[in-house]
Order: C-alpha cells, then structure tokens, then sequence
C-alpha cells in the first residue's frame, strides 16, 4: 500500500463537485493502483460527510470492486477535523 501517485480529479465551486465514479476510477486504473484514498475537503469546516458524500461513496465502493481495485477510505477534510467513512461504517 505505498503511494504511486497523488492526483487532483475534480475542483468544485461555491456549491459542490460534480462526480461519477469513472472520473475517480480513471487515473487509479491508468497508474496501475492496487487500490486507493479518496480525499476531499469541506469548506464549511466541518468534516461530517454530507448525504451526497455517502452516497457517492457507496457507489465508488461499488464500481471499484467490480474493476478490481477497491477504495480503501475516503476521508473528508476540514477546519474542524477529518472523517473516516471507514470508520464511519460506509467503506
């Protein structure tokens, strides 16, 4: 589990990000992953995974089991901290 690459997928504006999973899956297949991180910050400063996050989250859960290369976590960061959806239970 030693890091290849650290790559910025999307940027979002003033109201969220829009993302699919293949846009997440996309660079981790093309370097070759075994498996990977998701990381994205809240600006709001508070690092509570919103519905969307888990939401997104369970379907690249999903779609990165079926290509073999699995989310290992997806953390959120913020001001006030960091969450694990690993620990949170959602990975």
């Amino acid at each position: 589990n030693g890091l290849i690459q650290s790559r910025r997928v999307a940027q979002g504006g003033l109201h969220g990000c829009a993302l699919l999973p293949r846009d997440v899956l996309r660079p981790a297949l093309r370097d070759g992953a075994s498996a990977f991180i998701l990381v994205h910050n809240h600006p709001s400063g508070d690092p509570t995974p919103s519905p969307d996050d888990v939401d997104m989250t369970r379907h690249l859960v999903e779609a990165a089991r079926l290509m073999g290369t699995p989310l290992l976590d997806h953390i959120v960061v913020a001001r006030g901290g960091a969450a694990s959806m690993l620990d949170l239970g959602v990975v």
